[in-house]
């Protein structure tokens, strides 16, 4: 708090001048600067969208609505969802929502009213433990198919 000019302010606490200095941030580039700002396209390069978190949270409360003749699978199955989902929604440039979700366990071909079998469990399984298998399940879904279903 400011005090007025006739009141003594001992040595100690008076004001002292500064010198002022330059900026740090000119002396160093940033970390985002540094990289190239086109993303690489292809196979096992993915489709970068906000909220990929929030597309395991919607596959995973939709795939609870799923009955399994193994439960072990249920898992696998979510994240199988939920990153085909992600790739829908990064195609339309856009986080996912709830339709990215429907969308992909219609492509992948799991319906609410029937349980998931062992042999449409398959493909799934391994995708938790496996970047490599992620990127290589997610490209062998057709963008053409997911955006062709918006």
């Amino acid at each position: 708090m400011t005090q007025p000019a006739f009141v003594p302010v001992p040595a100690a606490g008076a004001v002292r001048p500064t010198i002022p200095m330059a900026s740090a941030v000119a002396a160093r580039p940033k970390v985002g600067l540094q990289r190239d700002p086109h993303h690489s396209v292809g196979p096992q390069h993915g489709t970068p969208a906000p909220g990929g978190g929030f597309a395991l949270t919607l596959a995973a409360r939709a795939v609870a609505e799923l009955t399994f003749e193994h439960e072990h699978d249920r898992h696998e199955v979510a994240l199988g969802v939920a990153l085909v989902a992600a790739k829908r929604a990064s195609l339309i440039s856009r986080g996912p929502n709830l339709d990215d979700v429907r969308t992909a366990m219609s492509v992948l071909g799991l319906k609410s009213g029937e349980p998931v079998s062992d042999a449409a469990a398959q493909p799934f399984r391994g995708l938790s433990h496996s970047y490599v298998r992620q990127r290589a399940f997610v490209d062998a879904v057709s963008a053409e198919r997911l955006v062709a279903l918006a």
